[in-house]
């Protein structure tokens, strides 16, 4: 849900001295898979631990950007010449983030067939852009640890079996390395996702 959060905020290039910024860039709407496992513990029965992976694919959008460049840049030690701002549409890129939550503390009430829980912990976050501006083509990639948040309903249709709805909240801050054809670039992710899925309970 990117028309929720954020989508990538607060954008430099780092390879710049002083750091280059770019404007936000919307994010486009994606399906979300994954699975997950935990287990609550006997004797504290709301308390429990899980971890989960799942993979989406929010693509940049084709938008108007804005790069702006102060003046006395250096580029690796190379005077960049000119500086100001500049404004153009740039074709959208795609994108890509798998998340690993290694594990989430969840907290539930147990009592009763519908149990609304929340949960968190740290994700690892793997990101991956591939621009597709003719002339332009190539990838970045970034891995870095975030924050995973979370809040849903489980109601149980029988004693093993289970239905939930989840609302889950992600920020990290991507480092994608330098390519061939684009600089290094840091910017905030901020995504909202909402889950659906299917219990098993041993």
């Amino acid at each position: 849900m990117p028309s929720v959060g954020k989508g990538l905020t607060s954008g430099e290039f780092t390879d710049f001295s002083p750091a280059g910024t770019i404007s936000d860039r919307e994010l486009s709407s994606s399906l979300v898979l994954g699975i997950k496992a935990g287990y609550y513990f006997p004797r504290a029965r709301w308390f429990g631990l899980e971890t989960e992976v799942f993979h989406t694919t929010p693509h940049i959008k084709q938008q108007q950007v804005s790069i702006t460049i102060q003046p006395g840049t250096t580029f690796k030690g190379i005077s960049v010449p000119g500086s100001g701002t500049a404004t153009d549409t740039l074709s959208g890129d795609h994108f890509r983030v798998i998340t690993w939550a290694p594990v989430n503390f969840m907290f539930r009430y147990h009592k009763t067939r519908l149990q609304p829980y929340v949960g968190v912990g740290p994700g690892v976050f793997f990101g991956r852009i591939s621009q597709t501006t003719q002339g332009f083509e190539g990838s970045q990639s970034s891995t870095r640890l975030g924050l995973n948040a979370k809040a849903g309903l489980d109601y149980f249709v029988t004693r093993h079996m289970s239905v939930f709805a989840e609302w889950k909240y992600n920020r990290v801050k991507f480092a994608f390395k330098e390519s061939d054809t684009q600089p290094a670039y840091s910017t905030n992710y901020d995504m909202h996702l909402v889950v659906f899925g299917l219990s098993y309970h041993f």
